[in-house]
């Protein structure tokens, strides 16, 4: 398996997914050495192989591991290893990572590759084209939807159409993400199926410790409401529209608060329009979060109403983790997960006016709050890594043997 990040270093949902599909992949008897391109202390990891393809440690290349930063793919950054500096982009990092693979598949004994995203797919090509193992190649996000729904850098939308067109099975996150396949990549649909991530929450969790957000647990014990949203802040997730649906709030009702839970190349954009539009006294930014950690959870713990506002989410797993953690979600009607969520309130990322009603109807109705809660919590409860990976499985096992 080919992969770009593991948790505890990522910079996305991307690592936490194929961490928890390889736990149910490794559970249902798949033996599975999982090769990312820096080296860090996996020897907590009991269930597979995790193997280094360079000898970068992680913290010295970190910058260049964003698996989102196809914009900049050839922006040459300073690193620092081992007493040395060069520069380098993350064009260089996937070349080497690529040639690298080539060499350790030719030591090794499998059945199948699989290759996750985009910066795997140029090694998984030529991993494919070193042994001749059929290459399964995952997608859980396109260039034309980190682009927000368009373009993107030509050279990524390339290496995805070179990596779909040779592979011999594609798997989808949605079907809206097998749908941009096929128009946008002019993939064979039948080559394509579709897998919708699930996400795990770790049990036994401590919740009697107070909450990260003493400020607004405050606020809320004066009336206030809190609304969250939590994940990069890139102009793929529709937050231009979530700030300005948030001033059609506060003409209506001041006591909300909407916290914005993580960083990206729009942090600053987002806080100089919250002033803008007269709310910056109503937006509380946190910056980044460890998508494991308890500051992360404990923003969805505050949440009276988590939102996701992507304008082109291949899936999004953060409404499943706000849901597990106790709050209601409105979700695009633009992302994956719109799929498999039917107690969420939806509504086109663009609709500002429909945004703002639906927070006011959550935030000033208990009784549709709770409702929302008990419904989507048993909804999310019937959601199984297991039968995702089942699926897998399955890929696995026709491509192996034909």
């Amino acid at each position: 398996m080919l992969g770009w990040e593991l948790p505890p270093h990522y910079s996305g949902g991307l690592g936490v997914v194929c961490y928890q599909l390889c736990q149910h992949l490794a559970n249902k008897g798949v033996d599975i050495e999982f090769v990312i391109p820096y080296e860090a202390d996996y020897s907590f990891v009991d269930f597979m192989k995790v193997l280094p393809a360079t000898a970068f440690r992680h913290h010295s290349i970190a910058s260049l591991l964003g698996s989102y930063d196809s914009l900049s793919y050839d922006q040459k950054k300073t690193i620092e290893t081992e007493g040395a500096s060069a520069n380098m982009s993350i064009h260089d990092l996937q070349y080497l990572y690529a040639k690298n693979i080539e060499k350790i598949v030719e030591v090794k004994e499998f059945d199948v590759l699989h290759a996750h995203d985009w910066l795997t797919f140029t090694a998984g090509i030529l991993a494919k084209q070193r042994t001749g193992k059929p290459l399964i190649a995952h997608v859980h996000s396109t260039e034309f939807d980190r682009a927000g729904g368009r373009a993107g850098n030509p050279v990524v939308h390339d290496i995805e159409f070179n990596g779909l067109m040779l592979a011999d099975k594609v798997i989808a996150v949605s079907q809206s993400t097998k749908d941009t396949l096929v128009e946008k990549y002019l993939i064979d649909p039948d080559k394509i199926s579709v897998v919708h991530n699930r996400i795990d929450i770790p049990a036994n969790l401590d919740f009697e410790t107070e909450n990260s957000y003493a400020y607004l647990e405050k606020m809320k014990t004066k009336g206030y409401k809190v609304v969250v949203s939590a994940g990069r802040i890139t102009v793929q997730k529709g937050l231009t529209h979530l700030l300005r649906a948030f001033a059609k709030v506060l003409d209506k009702n001041p006591k909300v608060i909407l916290l914005i839970v993580g960083s990206g190349d729009q942090y600053q954009e987002l806080i100089e329009l919250s002033a803008e539009l007269g709310i910056a006294k109503n937006v509380v930014f946190s910056g980044y979060q460890l998508g494991t950690g308890k500051t992360w959870r404990d923003g969805f713990r505050v949440a009276d109403l988590f939102v996701m506002p992507s304008a082109s989410e291949p899936f999004g797993i953060t409404p499943l983790e706000a849901i597990a953690y106790g709050a209601p979600s409105l979700i695009s009607k633009q992302s994956g997960i719109n799929e498999v969520l039917n107690h969420v309130l939806k509504v086109d990322f663009w609709d500002e006016d429909k945004m703002a009603d639906q927070i006011l109807s959550v935030v000033e109705n208990s009784g549709l709050h709770e409702s929302l809660v008990a419904n989507s919590y048993s909804e999310f409860l019937n959601l199984s890594w297991s039968d995702s990976a089942g699926s897998v499985m399955g890929m696995y096992k026709q491509e192996a043997h034909g």
